[in-house]
């Protein structure tokens, strides 16, 4: 049986619903996460939604923890409620987990797990961690900025480079096994700018720099609304 929370928080992914390799997931759940990831994931493709990421975790008791957004990369409110009241009644036939657990559903939010080939694209040019899953340069854990992506991998150039390590890397998308966005002022920035370009079905511009204080709401002030 379930428990219901929703939280919403400002994204954005500029791709669409067109099912290409770049816009399926190249990093997965394990275990019961990835149990349930398979049971949600048909669900949520057909409700216009698209998993970013699945998560168990023993806090309050057990925490269900889903990551979505749309296609074009809003969230609101109201589709996490939607979200929630579909899948919920899905997970309680299928029971993949045993005992009683919390349901949170929200939105990836501004510092956001980077999961399809996209992301890596869409937010070339601001700051991520990425971990890879085997030693890659000599390790396993990067930092620095995004620079490039292709069909590949990647390139992230290091914005704090350690004694003996190569400010810039090359790492190949097979090998990455969790990333996601640093919280910084642009990268706030660039996220507003493209949930309200996202909302507005256009794409962003240098016009929409001047009004985004005039629309735009932070992700705990939308929450509450």
């Amino acid at each position: 049986m379930t428990e219901n929370t929703h939280t919403d928080q400002l994204t954005d992914i500029d791709t669409d619903a067109t099912g290409s390799v770049d816009n399926d997931r190249i990093i997965h759940e394990v275990g019961v996460d990835a149990k349930i990831a398979s049971i949600i994931e048909p669900v949520l493709n057909s409700m216009g939604f698209r998993l970013v990421r699945v998560r168990m975790s023993g806090m309050n008791g057990g925490t269900l923890q889903i990551m979505t957004e749309r296609f074009d990369g809003t969230m609101t409110v109201e589709d996490c409620e939607l979200v929630s009241r579909t899948i919920s009644p899905v997970l309680d036939v299928e029971d993949p987990i045993s005992g009683k657990y919390h349901l949170e559903v929200s939105s990836p939010g501004i510092d956001r797990p980077l999961v399809r080939k996209s992301d890596f694209s869409d937010w070339c040019g601001h700051l991520a961690r990425i971990e890879t899953s085997q030693q890659h340069d000599g390790r396993k854990k990067f930092r620095g900025r995004l620079v490039a992506a292709n069909a590949e991998g990647i390139t992230i150039e290091a914005d704090q480079v350690s004694y003996g390590s190569e400010p810039v890397a090359h790492i190949p998308f097979e090998i990455i096994s969790d990333a996601r966005l640093i919280l910084t002022d642009d990268l706030i920035r660039d996220a507003l700018r493209k949930d309200k370009a996202a909302r507005l079905g256009r794409i962003p511009d240098d016009n929409l720099d001047g009004d985004i204080d005039e629309e735009a709401t932070s992700p705990s002030d939308e929450a509450q609304n």
